[in-house]
C-alpha cells in the first residue's frame, strides 16, 4: 500500500499520547494521577453554556460565514482594542475550529515549499508538525533553562537565512510558562521588520499571567510589525472552553482573506453554537479568569517548592500558563526501581508504570532532560502525585 510521504512524516502528539495511555489505565481500574492535561480543570461558566443552549433552542444550528459570524468578529475586535491596544476590523479576523486550526491556517497562508519557520525550543509539540504539513521547514533555536527558556536576539539573528519566512512566538509559553518582556518583544519586532519576516504570535495563554507580569502583544508596537504579525488566540484556556473549539486570528486583510479561503474548503465555518458561546465569553462576566489565576498561582507555588525539595529533580518558576518544566538531567543514566532512565521518554514510562503518575516527556518539546507537569488539576492531585514521584525516586 502507498501512503502520502508528507502524512507519514507527521509525528503523533506526545501530549495526547500520554493522556490516552493514562485514560486507558484508568479504564482498567488503575488509580492514575495525571499531570498531562493542557486544559483548565474548571467548568465552563454557566452563562456561556446558557448561550449555547439558547442558540440551539433558537435554531442557530445552520452554516455561518466560513470565517465566522460578523457579531463574533466584532466582539474579537473589541477584545483586541480593550486588552491589547490593537485596532482591527472584522475583515482582519478569521474564526476557526480552535487555535490549532488557526495556526495551520496561518502557516498555509504564508509558507511555500522549503520556506523556513523559526521555532524556539522547548516548544509546543504541534508547531513543527504544522509547519511540515504546509511544506515548510522547522528551524529550531535551543533556549536553555539558564536563559529562562527564552532565545537571545543573537541566536535569532544567527538562525535567520534567506529562506526564513516566519518566527513563532508563544508567550506565555506552553510548555515552559515563560513570558517575553516588552523590551525583548520590541527587539524581536525590530528585527522582524528589518528582515521582512512574519511573526506568528500564539497568545492563547495571555490571560494566565502571574507575579505582576503583563502580557504584551508584539503586534501592538507599530503598524509595520502589526502588518507582519498573525496573532493567534481563542477562548479555550481563558474561559475553560477547550472542547468548544473556537480559535481566531488577527492579521492584515490579505492574509485573512487567504486563510478564510483555505478554511472555506477545509472545514467551512466553525461550530455555529460554539460561536454564540464564545460571544458570551468575550462579552460577559470575566471573573472566571481571575478566579483561575488565583488558584493556579497557589498550585504552581506548591508544585515548584515541592519539586525543588526532592533529590534528583528541580525546576524554575514559570510566570504564566499552567505548566512546570521539571529538570531530570541528574537522573539520566541511573536505574530506578529496575528501570534504566535514558531520557524523558523512559522516565515518563517508568513513572506511569511504577508510580501511576502521568506526565509529558520533554522529547516532544525539544528537550530530553525535562518533563512537563500541568498544574491544571486539583491541589489534592498535585500533592498525591508529587508524593508518588518522591517515593518513586527514593527507590
Amino acid at each position: 500500500m502507498v501512503f502520502s510521504n508528507k502524512a507519514l512524516s507527521i509525528s503523533p502528539s506526545s501530549t495526547l499520547a500520554i493522556d490516552a495511555k493514562a485514560k486507558k489505565m484508568r479504564s482498567e481500574g488503575i488509580d492514575i494521577i495525571g499531570f498531562g492535561a493542557g486544559e483548565p480543570d474548571f467548568d465552563t461558566p454557566d452563562h456561556i453554556k446558557k448561550a449555547a443552549i439558547d442558540a440551539i433552542n433558537a435554531g442557530f444550528t445552520k452554516y455561518t460565514p466560513a470565517s465566522g459570524t460578523l457579531e463574533l468578529k466584532q466582539a474579537i475586535c473589541n477584545k483586541f482594542k480593550n486588552d491589547n491596544g490593537l485596532d482591527y476590523k472584522p475583515s482582519n479576523i478569521v474564526i476557526s475550529n480552535g487555535a490549532k486550526h488557526s495556526l495551520v491556517n496561518a502557516f498555509q497562508a504564508i509558507c511555500n515549499p522549503g520556506d523556513e519557520v523559526i521555532i524556539p525550543t522547548p516548544a509546543w509539540v504541534s508547531y513543527p508538525e504544522m509547519v511540515k504539513i504546509t511544506d515548510g521547514v522547522p528551524v529550531y533555536i535551543n533556549c536553555s533553562e539558564e536563559e529562562g527558556f527564552k532565545f537571545t536576539l543573537d541566536k535569532l539573528e544567527k538562525a535567520i537565512t534567506d529562506k526564513t519566512r516566519a518566527i513563532v512566538i508563544n508567550s506565555p509559553s506552553n510548555p515552559t510558562g515563560m513570558i517575553y518582556s516588552e523590551e525583548e518583544l520590541r527587539a524581536i519586532a525590530d528585527l522582524a521588520v528589518s528582515k521582512g519576516i512574519y511573526v506568528v504570535s500564539d497568545e492563547i495563554y495571555e490571560k494566565l499571567v502571574y507575579d505582576g507580569y503583563k502580557h504584551v502583544s508584539i503586534a501592538s508596537f507599530n503598524d509595520k510589525i502589526k502588518d507582519l504579525t498573525i496573532v493567534v488566540n481563542g477562548v479555550s484556556k481563558s474561559y475553560s472552553m477547550t472542547g468548544w473549539r473556537i480559535g481566531y486570528t488577527a492579521s492584515n486583510e490579505q492574509i485573512a482573506k487567504i486563510m478564510g479561503n483555505v478554511q472555506s474548503h477545509a472545514t467551512s465555518n466553525p461550530n455555529s453554537i460554539a460561536q454564540k458561546a464564545a460571544l458570551a465569553a468575550l462579552e460577559g462576566p470575566q471573573e472566571i479568569i481571575s478566579e483561575m489565576a488565583v488558584e493556579f498561582v497557589k498550585r504552581r507555588d506548591y508544585m515548584v517548592e515541592r519539586i525543588n525539595s526532592i533529590n534528583g529533580i528541580s525546576c524554575i518558576k514559570p510566570n504564566g500558563a499552567f505548566y512546570v518544566m521539571m529538570n531530570i538531567s541528574k537522573l539520566v543514566g541511573k536505574e530506578i526501581d529496575g528501570i534504566k532512565i535514558s531520557g524523558s521518554d523512559s522516565f515518563a514510562d517508568a513513572l506511569l508504570e511504577k508510580a501511576n503518575v502521568a506526565l509529558v516527556p520533554g522529547s516532544g518539546f525539544g528537550t530530553d532532560i525535562h518533563v512537563r507537569l500541568s498544574y491544571a488539576t486539583s491541589m489534592e492531585n498535585i500533592v498525591e502525585g508529587l508524593n508518588r514521584i518522591e517515593k518513586f525516586l527514593s527507590k
